[in-house]
């Protein structure tokens, strides 16, 4: 049976790493220089598990606080998209921290967009799967808001469409900043309803 993923040619290096250790003190992350991915995701992190409780972002299949597959364990973003964001909000650099970055790449193109079961490999053989856009939310505004007074109203519009996706561990490692990671891809075409 052949291979049904596909490794691209573009390879990405790890910048920052992070963990959201209380949410209810905020959605800032604790920077690392080090992490080790579980099946739980990274080791330490709040959002972190093999469940979850739905939220809105899922109001369309399940109601509310009702368990479900922890599809949400690391939020990973781009190291050039957080710079097109700071440079929108007027800004020299915006701290991944303040937005709760579990893992900021560097190097790979359109990484908001990647596509639902694309994943992320280090070298030491550490996979994460891509669920999908991570959408920004006024929450992480207001911890840029409270950093940065005055930008945190910009955020959401300034972060749209680069704000990352959310993805799953799907095999354990260590993780450490400078790691390089391999973009793999589903073979597959874009999905293209009739009618």
């Amino acid at each position: 049976m052949p291979d049904i993923y596909e490794r691209t040619p573009h390879i990405g290096r790890i910048t920052f790493l992070g963990r959201v250790t209380n949410r209810s003190a905020g959605p800032a992350s604790e920077p690392l220089e080090t992490a080790r991915l579980t099946w739980e995701g990274i080791e330490g992190e709040s959002h972190g598990g093999l469940t979850r409780r739905a939220c809105i972002r899922v109001s369309t299949l399940h109601p509310e606080a009702v368990e479900i597959r922890n599809t949400r364990q690391l939020t990973i973003l781009s190291a050039e998209e957080i710079a097109e964001t700071a440079r929108e909000l007027g800004m020299d650099v915006l701290d991944p921290a303040l937005m709760g970055a579990s893992i900021v790449i560097e190097g790979i193109p359109d990484l908001t967009y990647l596509p639902p079961s694309a994943r992320l490999q280090t070298a030491g053989g550490a996979t994460m799967v891509v669920d999908g856009v991570n959408h920004p939310c006024v929450i992480t505004g207001k911890s840029v808001e409270a950093a940065h007074p005055g930008k945190g109203v910009g955020y959401k519009p300034a972060a749209m469409h680069r704000r990352g996706v959310v993805a799953w561990a799907e095999r354990p490692g260590e993780l450490a900043l400078g790691d390089e990671v391999t973009l793999t891809v589903p073979k597959q075409r874009a999905w293209a309803p009739l009618g």
